[in-house]
């Protein structure tokens, strides 16, 4: 079956991506596919490098930059609510006149239209987060 995964809260906050990416871990295992992992609303803080959890706490963005790269996923985030929040990958910051970007490296900004893909090319497109 090919997923879509659409995470709409932020890593610290609310319990959303810590199973957004249970889920991810055990429909790879199944031998699902993951078309794509869109963060959208607050989800989009999922990206940042720059966050810092506890040495005793997980982190949940290397956790998500980790499957991507074992399992080539595509982590996009949503620019619109990217910019709201201050996160800006390399192209975005210097169009926009600042002089740092943080994304973190694995996840792409891009906008709904993926979102939109990813509804229609999977055969179900489940949503974390309110």
């Amino acid at each position: 079956m090919k997923l879509g995964i659409q995470i709409n809260e932020g890593p610290y906050q609310h319990q959303a991506s810590d199973t957004a990416y249970q889920f991810a871990k055990a429909a790879l295992a199944k031998g699902h596919e993951i078309f794509r992992v869109f963060f959208y609303h607050d989800g989009v803080n999922n990206a940042t490098r720059l966050a810092i959890p506890p040495q005793d706490d997980r982190n949940i963005q290397q956790q998500w930059a980790d499957l991507a790269k074992e399992h080539n996923l595509d982590l996009v985030v949503c620019i619109a609510a990217a910019q709201r929040r201050g996160l800006l990958d390399e192209d975005e910051a210097k169009r926009q006149g600042k002089d740092a970007n943080n994304i973190a490296e694995g996840f792409r900004i891009s906008g709904l239209g993926q979102l939109i893909e990813a509804g229609i090319e999977c055969d179900r497109l489940i949503v974390f987060g309110a």
